[in-house]
């Protein structure tokens, strides 16, 4: 008996039904059921809401997001050797867990989740960057999610909350911050997985704002902080020629040095420029 419910610990899940992480998958499975639950707390209280759970492999996040009172649960997990072990999940919190067999990248949440929505994941290493893009940047804001509470390696936790002047701080850390607060909650070591990624993770936890912290147009700043960042040891005046023809007197009037590098340049600037540019 496990931790924290009547099923068996997750190592004897993964043997009975052979179960392996694979790379392709960017799979790396957490077994401590008392971790899983510790991530699960960290959505908050989830009794009222429905929950979108990306890769959830043999289930170990699942079985802490019912434990602590999910009201639903929506897994969606590509790899169908997973989803015997998802089943045996949902036959022991009935009506509580849906398992949808398939590319996360191509589902839309709301044909199967009632609002509110909360997301939970150890998402997968090779779609997790794509996601929160996606999540962040939808045509309509508010989003269909109150809150993300996700893993990532390390580094990319640390990009989504950098702060101007750092090595870190990006595209991810603008949109991120733009509509959202954004912080790490918790930190975990290669140690927690099996098998032991080589980096440390950690998970962040996503509030959405329910306005973007400063008027912009989505794709305009999209498309000016990729360009800005793309040649990040540019100044900016460069680094964003195929934005503008007039590049220079736009950032002149969005209070930007022109000689500046875009990691120097701060969330409400950046925003100002997109209006600059917006109303060329």
């Amino acid at each position: 008996m496990s931790a924290i419910d009547t099923l068996p610990p997750l190592r004897e899940v993964i043997a009975s039904h052979q179960l392996s992480a694979r790379k392709s998958l960017g799979q790396n499975f957490l077994l401590d059921l008392n971790l899983t639950a510790k991530i699960a707390r960290q959505a908050g209280d989830l009794s009222q809401c429905d929950v979108l759970e990306i890769g959830p492999g043999p289930g170990g996040l699942t079985r802490g997001l019912l434990s602590e009172g999910a009201r639903r649960v929506l897994a969606v997990e590509k790899d169908t050797r997973c989803i015997p072990a998802l089943q045996e999940i949902a036959a022991a919190y009935p009506g509580r867990l849906d398992i949808l067999n398939g590319d996360a990248l191509e589902i839309d949440p709301l044909a199967h989740l009632t609002p509110p929505i909360r997301v939970a994941a150890n998402l997968p290493y090779n779609i997790g960057t794509e996601l929160l893009v996606r999540w962040l940047t939808p045509s309509d804001w508010p989003p269909f999610w109150q809150s993300l509470t996700l893993m990532f390696q390390r580094e990319v936790a640390e990009r989504i909350v950098a702060q101007p002047g750092s090595k870190a701080y990006g595209r991810l850390a603008i949109l991120a911050q733009w509509r959202a607060e954004a912080r790490i909650v918790l930190s975990l070591p290669p140690g927690a997985f099996t098998p032991p990624p080589k980096v440390s993770s950690a998970v962040v936890h996503l509030t959405a704002l329910p306005a973007p912290r400063y008027p912009a147009d989505a794709k305009v700043l999209s498309r000016v902080v990729a360009a800005a960042f793309n040649q990040r040891r540019k100044m900016l005046r460069a680094a964003l020629k195929g934005v503008s023809p007039d590049i220079e007197d736009r950032l002149l009037a969005a209070g930007i040095k022109p000689t500046e590098r875009a990691e120097q340049v701060s969330l409400e600037a950046f925003c100002s420029l997109a209006r600059q540019i917006s109303e060329a």
